[in-house]
């Protein structure tokens, strides 16, 4: 039987900061376009099952305040 791996080939990071601002939260939730954002009481929540569904887009990062929100890349290329 062949082994599946869940591959993730990128990472998300939100600023300790800016984690904890219920507003933030709730503008990564509506622009994020494979939910890897879930606006919970205390803040932003990183949906982990989702960070393989990024396309990229850095829509969080332009709706979060400079250097709040950071799209890693996992690779090289």
């Amino acid at each position: 039987m062949a082994e599946v791996l869940n591959k993730v080939f990128i990472d998300v990071e939100v600023d300790a900061a800016a984690a904890g601002d219920a507003e933030l939260a709730r503008k990564l939730e509506e622009v994020c376009p494979v939910d890897i954002f879930a606006a919970t009481e205390s803040g932003v929540e990183i949906v982990a099952e989702n960070l393989d569904e990024c396309v990229l887009c850095n829509l969080c990062v332009d709706a979060a305040p400079a250097g709040a929100v950071r799209v890693v890349k996992l690779y090289e290329g």
